[in-house]
């Protein structure tokens, strides 16, 4: 076989295991057999509407095994695989498929408007659409996924992948406003999965739960190629239902599921949490932020214990990982570098700092992308000593090298385990004729972790209301990027060199659940002054 790529795995798992169930979609069940046939009918497919080797194909959609047969087709291709966030605006996802060149455009019939609109002045030739039991017409100019895959030849192919070939594209919102493409290798994400079936003991007779969205590297990474890889199975849903997911746990034996600290706690705040068989549950993985103590306990209490982690966009995703028999004794702590993964703290000279002392995490290993797509400078300036990624988040190692996160040094904002990056937002926010200045930081939150708030000035001679500001980001933001508030302020607080010192802002929100909101009619803020 020439292709080492992940295009191959599902050939390779027919050829080792074809009749066993690869996924469990909607109660109907699907052998490794039968999902390689599909997609080597879809890649004949896409091959048939141009797609070579190193071409893009972009997806945009909730989780559905189309979305599995067209990374895998791109895979067996040699293709690119471009997943797009479902929760972003037209404008997100045109700039995506401008940035990414993408060719062919598959996305699901529910979101076909956002599609069309997306796509337009792109490089997309050909869009296919997922249509579901309830799906009317595709749009004009679109095809039916289905009856194209249908209809392609079945015969296999194989060209020449290497591990250091590019597999995806993931698109993170930018720190200066501008999306970045993270160029993922065939590499990365087989490295990424040593790493967790090393770290998580994954085996071939676990069954994953799949919750999250898998267009986020967090689902890809952490459970459906090191499943795959194994020869496991998927229990795949199309959202997030907390009843439904703990019905699902108990009736198929579910034995792992990753998600964020939100997904768990809906899960023991739902009326069904105690009735329900548990007992299958054996790995429970989290990322995003700490988990609280009074969800630790409730699974504790089902005798339940997680493994935790940190990691990003960029080390597909894994960095480190605690395991359950140190999750109380190291609480806080985000654990160990993964088994193929190195991790260091540095100082602002690039000097290494010994236990407790505070610097910016940096981590190398055959997981971490090496580039950014079409951002040579992004790709520069993320990188030390030309192989250790700059996280851009401060933390620090204790004697056992256990590694603690302290701070956000780009100050982004994890909401319900999405990155939301201010500048971003704060780009569009200063649109308006009447702010002055603008500010996001992250609040806490009960449910989310933490929710965007905005905190601005007015110039002035103007006015200008919270419903305005929300008005303004409609349609061209994620939804989730969207400030759930709106603090109207005389002054923000700046250094001596003129930069908003958002430190304070945070503490400053965090410790007033009502801080006192200024008129609306304030002294002067030129335009423009962040």
């Amino acid at each position: 076989m020439y292709n080492q790529g992940v295009g191959s795995w599902l050939q390779r798992r027919r050829t080792k295991s074809a009749t066993k169930t690869a996924l469990i979609y909607r109660d109907t069940r699907t052998s490794y057999g039968e999902l390689a046939d599909r997609v080597d009918r879809l890649a004949n497919a896409l091959r048939d509407r141009g797609v070579q080797q190193g071409d893009r194909v972009a997806y945009l959609g909730e989780n559905d095994p189309s979305f599995l047969e067209t990374f895998f087709a791109a895979g067996t291709l040699g293709a690119i695989f471009v997943p797009l966030n479902t929760r972003l605006a037209p404008p997100e996802i045109q700039f995506a498929l401008q940035d990414s060149g993408s060719t062919v455009l598959i996305n699901a019939a529910a979101l076909d408007g956002l599609a069309v609109a997306g796509s337009r002045d792109t490089a997309v030739r050909h869009r296919l659409v997922v249509r579901d039991t309830r799906s009317t017409d595709v749009s004009d100019g679109a095809e039916d996924y289905a009856e194209a895959r249908t209809a392609a030849s079945a015969d296999r192919i194989d060209v020449r992948v290497t591990l250091d070939d590019t597999a995806i594209i993931l698109y993170t919102s930018g720190t200066t406003g501008r999306p970045k493409g993270a160029v993922l290798t065939h590499g990365n994400i087989t490295w990424n999965s040593y790493n967790v079936l090393v770290d998580y003991d994954v085996v071939s007779s676990d069954v994953a739960l799949v919750i999250s969205p898998m267009f986020h590297v967090a689902s890809l990474g952490m459970a459906i190629m090191p499943v795959f890889l194994k020869g496991g199975t998927l229990l795949l849903e199309p959202g997030f239902v907390p009843g439904r997911a703990l019905s699902l746990i108990e009736h198929y034996k579910a034995t792992m599921i990753s998600g964020v600290p939100t997904t768990y706690q809906m899960l023991a705040e739902h009326e069904a949490w105690e009735c329900t068989d548990l007992s299958s549950l054996k790995k429970l993985t989290c990322g995003g932020s700490a988990v609280p103590v009074r969800v630790m306990e409730a699974y504790e209490s089902r005798g339940l214990s997680f493994s935790g982690g940190y990691g990003m966009t960029e080390t597909a995703p894994g960095a480190t990982s605690l395991q359950p028999d140190r999750s109380r004794d190291k609480m806080g702590s985000v654990g160990l570098p993964h088994f193929f993964t190195e991790v260091r703290i540095v100082d602002p000279l690039g000097d290494v700092q010994g236990s407790h002392a505070v610097g910016e995490i940096e981590v190398k290993g055959p997981n971490v992308i090496r580039e950014y797509w079409n951002r040579p400078d992004a790709t520069e300036n993320s990188f030390a000593d030309d192989e250790w990624f700059r996280s851009g988040d401060m933390g620090y190692a204790d004697d056992e090298g256990f590694v603690y996160i302290s701070d956000r040094l780009k100050d982004m904002i994890i909401s319900g385990g999405e990155n939301i990056y201010p500048a971003e937002v704060e780009q569009i926010v200063i649109e308006l004729e009447a702010v002055g200045s603008v500010a996001l930081i992250g609040v806490p939150d009960e449910k989310w972790g933490e929710v965007p708030k905005a905190i601005i000035t007015v110039r002035k001679g103007h006015t200008v209301t919270e419903e305005e500001v929300r008005a303004h980001l409609e349609g061209r933001l994620a939804r989730y990027k969207i400030p759930k508030s709106v603090v109207i302020v005389d002054e923000l607080p700046r250094t001596a060199s003129g930069k908003i010192r958002k430190a304070e802002l945070r503490q400053m929100y965090a410790e007033s659940q009502a801080p006192r909101r200024t008129p609306v009619v304030v002294r002067n803020h030129p335009r423009g002054n962040r």
